[in-house]
């Protein structure tokens, strides 16, 4: 039997949120939503709250799970994490975006993927 996507992606992010666990990280939130848009992770390193994003791809013939957040998806996640800080109000040193890449068996975890 096939898996749905929406089962895909919650396996997926289950393997993320271990993979963060075992490289330190605290889970702080999983699929935060507000009216804006969604948030897959938020967790602490440290102190610096990290906003995640969890992208998979079943294999790498048309690129990596990396390679899917362009400028747009950022732009977005960044929204969304403007609206997280101002209703949740977290102690945090710092804030960065960190993105899990997921293609096959391969988890990839990149720190400060990005800056807006």
């Amino acid at each position: 039997m096939r898996s749905t996507t929406n089962e895909v992606g919650r396996s997926n992010e289950a393997r993320a949120v271990a993979f963060l666990i075992d490289r330190g990280y605290a889970i702080v939130e999983r699929n935060w939503r507000c009216k804006v848009g969604e948030l897959d992770l938020v967790a602490r390193d440290g102190d610096t709250l990290a906003f995640v994003e969890v992208r998979s791809r079943a294999d790498a013939q048309r690129g990596t799970a990396l390679e899917t957040i362009r400028s747009a998806k950022q732009r977005k996640l960044a929204q969304v994490a403007s609206a997280y800080l101002a209703t949740k109000r977290p102690r945090a040193r710092a804030c960065r975006f960190d993105v899990v890449g997921i293609t096959g068996d391969e988890l990839v975890l990149v720190k400060d993927a990005f800056r807006l």
